[in-house]
């Protein structure tokens, strides 16, 4: 799954597929309720590719934590995003051992989970990495190829 055109929106719950580009903004398409809005471009959007989480040994991209949780729970839903910030933790804890308690709030990870929820309730629950494929591994091939000038 492709998490580069799943986006989060400040001020706005949930998460939105983005469908185009429009003139002040972009559209997108609510995941869950699949109503579309225009996303202004004064909204602060964020792609959840590029979210990461702080561990003590750096950063650990989403796709890898929502992996992780899909893993835990034989790929059914997370916990419920309700559960007290103790439980949280320690939830949080069984999937990144090392992630940073000063940087990461309970804020965040009822984020998480919350978002892993809406995208497992959905259908995306693919979060294995994309393999390279054939055509680009050519490309890549071809471009890596210098041949010597000739005299």
């Amino acid at each position: 799954m492709n998490l580069k055109e799943i986006l989060s929106i400040s001020g706005h719950s949930g998460l939105y597929k983005y469908i185009s580009q429009a003139r002040n903004g972009i559209i997108v398409e609510g995941i869950e309720d699949k109503k579309r809005m225009n996303a202004f471009a004064h909204y602060k959007v964020s792609s959840l590719d590029d979210i990461a989480i702080f561990t003590d040994e750096g950063e650990v991209p989403l796709k890898k934590v929502f992996k992780k949780i899909s893993d835990l729970e034989n790929g059914g839903p997370a916990l419920e995003t309700k559960p007290d910030d103790k439980i949280l933790k320690e939830y949080f804890a069984k999937l990144l051992p090392g992630y940073d308690r000063e940087k990461v709030y309970v804020s965040d990870i009822r984020k998480v989970v919350l978002w892993y929820n809406i995208l497992q309730r959905n259908g995306y629950s693919d979060f294995e990495d994309e393999p390279e494929t054939k055509e680009t591994s050519e490309e890549i091939q071809e471009a890596e190829i210098i041949e010597p000038p000739k005299d």
